[in-house]
C-alpha cells in the first residue's frame, strides 16, 4: 500500500523497547515523509523531547522502568498540544481506557499493521490542525478584521493587482513597500486570500506597536517561568500560523536580535520559544511590509543584509494616494456609499490635496465629516482643518469661492475681498474668536491675520 503524501511535515516520536518493532517502524514512516525520532525507553523519550518539539508521539505501554502511561503524562505536561497514540498488548481494554483518560487521542492493540498506525497518526495530525485553525479563527473574530477589496482603476493600482495575482501562487516571501497609510495590510490579505494557503491561518503583527521583548514573545512564544509574568507557556505567532502565512507590518522596525531569529525561521523553519532549548519546526509563508528604504538601512548597517535578500524575493510597491488622483472619486464613493453626497468644492479639494497620510487620512477625513455633517451632504467646513489648510497661498481659495457662490446663488457676484472676509469670519466663529487658533487653522502667521482683520475692519 502506497500512502498519500503528507500535506505538511509531521514530527513523530516513537517510543518502544522492542528493536524488532522500533527499527522497521522508523524506516516505514521515514519513507512516508515523516520526520521520525526513535526512543527505546521513557528516559530517552523525555531527553529528546526536552530538545525538540513533536506533533505526534506513539508510545508502547509496557516498557521496563517508567511505563507508557506515566510517560504519557510527563510528555503532555511538557507539551499540552502533543497528540499521543498508545500501543497496548493483548487487547487490554482497561489500560486503553486509562490511556484515553490521561490524554491519549487513540490506541492500537498489538499485533497491528503499520498502515493502520499510519492512518491513526494522520487522523491525529488532522485533529491537531483543526484545533490550531480554530484558535486562529477565534483570534480573527476577536480582532474583527475582514478582507476588503482593492479599490481603484489607476495604472499604479492595476499593476499592484496584477502583481498580487502573480505572486499569490508562489510560496516565496513577499516584501510590500509603500508610505504609511497606503494599504499594505490590505495587499497582504489579498495575497493570502488568492494563494493556495487561503484556507490556512493568516496571522498579522505590527512591529512598531510592541516593545522588543514583548514582540519576541509574540512572534516566537515563551515557556512558563521564562520571565516575570510568564505564568503559562504560550505559543508564538509562527506556531499559530504553521502551515499558513505570517504578515509582519513595519518590518523595518525589527531589532537586530529578532532579525537573526527570523532569518533562521526563513532558512530552515527552526525556532525556539523564549526560555526553551527545544527546537520547533514551522512552515510558514512570510509577507513583510515597511515604509522604510530597506536598501538604505542595509547600507547604513541598521538592517541585516542576509535577511533583506531572503525577504526581498518578490516585492510590490504601492503608489501613494497623490499619484492615483483618478482613484479618489472611486474611493470616496466606495467608502461613503449611495446615501452620502459631497457639497461644492469638496471633490476638488480631495483631488488637489497632497494626502501625506494617504488612504488612512482620507478615511479619517470622511469619518469626521460624516459625524459633523448636519445632513447627508459633506460640506467643506465638515472636513479637518489640516485638510482645508493643506493648500495654501491661494490654492484653497477656488474651493471656498465655489462654496460661497453656491450660498449666494448662481450669477451673484461676490468680490474676492468678501470671500476672504467671510472665510476668516467663519474660522474665527469656529474658534470662538481665538485669533491664535484661527491663524493656525488658516495656515498663516498671527501677525498676518491681524493685518487682514485691520484691513477688513470689524470681523465678528
Amino acid at each position: 500500500m502506497v500512502a498519500t503524501p503528507l500535506v505538511e511535515p509531521i514530527d513523530l516520536l516513537i517510543v518502544d523497547d522492542e528493536p524488532d518493532f522500533l527499527e522497521p517502524a522508523c524506516r516505514f514512516f521515514q519513507r512516508q515523509g515523516y520526520r521520525v525520532v526513535a526512543a527505546a525507553n521513557a528516559e530517552q523519550a523525555l531527553a529528546v523531547q526536552s530538545k525538540q518539539h513533536f506533533h505526534i508521539a506513539v508510545i508502547d505501554q509496557n516498557m521496563p522502568g517508567m511505563n507508557g502511561l506515566d510517560l504519557l503524562g510527563r510528555l503532555r505536561d511538557e507539551d499540552e498540544d502533543l497528540k499521543v497514540i498508545m500501543l497496548t498488548g493483548g487487547g487490554n481494554i482497561s489500560s486503553a481506557v486509562e490511556a484515553m483518560k490521561r490524554g491519549a487521542i487513540d490506541y492500537l492493540s498489538k499485533p497491528f499493521g503499520l498502515d493502520d498506525l499510519d492512518l491513526l497518526i494522520r487522523l491525529a495530525s488532522h485533529s491537531q490542525s483543526l484545533e490550531r485553525e480554530n484558535k486562529h479563527l477565534k483570534r480573527q473574530l476577536a480582532q474583527s478584521q475582514s478582507n476588503k477589496p482593492l479599490v481603484g482603476n489607476s495604472a499604479g493600482i492595476v499593476e499592484v493587482k496584477r502583481l498580487i495575482e502573480r505572486i499569490a501562487a508562489s510560496d516565496k516571501p513577499v516584501l510590500i513597500l509603500g508610505e504609511s497609510g497606503t494599504g499594505k495590510e490590505l495587499v497582504a490579505r489579498a495575497i493570502h486570500a488568492q494563494s493556495p494557503l487561503a484556507h490556512r491561518p493568516l496571522v498579522v503583527i505590527n512591529c512598531a506597536a510592541l516593545p522588543e521583548a514583548l514582540l519576541e514573545s509574540e512572534l516566537f512564544g515563551h515557556e512558563k517561568g521564562a520571565f516575570t509574568g510568564a505564568v503559562d507557556s504560550k505559543p508564538g505567532l509562527f506556531e499559530v500560523a504553521d502551515g499558513g502565512t505570517v504578515f509582519i507590518d513595519e518590518f523595518g522596525e525589527l531589532a537586530g536580535g529578532l532579525q537573526a531569529k527570523l532569518l533562521r525561521v526563513l532558512e530552515d523553519g527552526s525556532m525556539r520559544r523564549i526560555g526553551s532549548i527545544k527546537e520547533r519546526k514551522v512552515k510558514v509563508r512570510l509577507i513583510a511590509a515597511t515604509n522604510r528604504d530597506l536598501a538604505k538601512e542595509v547600507a547604513e548597517g541598521r538592517f541585516r543584509e542576509d535577511l533583506y535578500y531572503r525577504v526581498n524575493v518578490l516585492s510590490i510597491l504601492i503608489p501613494p494616494l497623490r499619484e492615483r488622483v483618478d482613484d479618489i472619486p472611486i474611493l470616496v464613493k466606495h467608502m461613503l456609499g449611495d446615501q452620502w453626497k459631497l457639497g461644492p468644492g469638496v471633490q476638488e479639494l480631495f483631488q488637489s490635496s497632497t494626502w501625506p497620510g494617504n488612504i488612512r487620512q482620507l478615511v479619517n477625513a470622511l469619518e469626521r465629516a460624516k459625524i459633523l455633517s448636519e445632513g447627508s451632504t459633506i460640506e467643506l467646513h465638515n472636513l479637518p482643518p489640516e485638510l482645508r489648510n493643506g493648500l495654501r497661498n491661494g490654492l484653497l481659495q477656488p474651493s471656498v469661492e465655489q462654496e460661497l457662490t453656491h450660498v449666494a446663488g448662481i450669477g451673484d457676484a461676490i468680490p474676492m475681498e468678501s470671500i476672504s472676509k467671510m472665510h476668516i469670519t467663519e474660522v474665527l466663529r469656529r474658534n470662538h474668536g481665538n485669533k491664535a487658533k484661527a491663524a493656525r487653522e488658516l495656515g498663516i502667521a498671527r501677525r498676518s491675520l491681524y493685518r487682514m482683520l485691520e484691513k477688513f475692519g470689524n470681523v465678528t
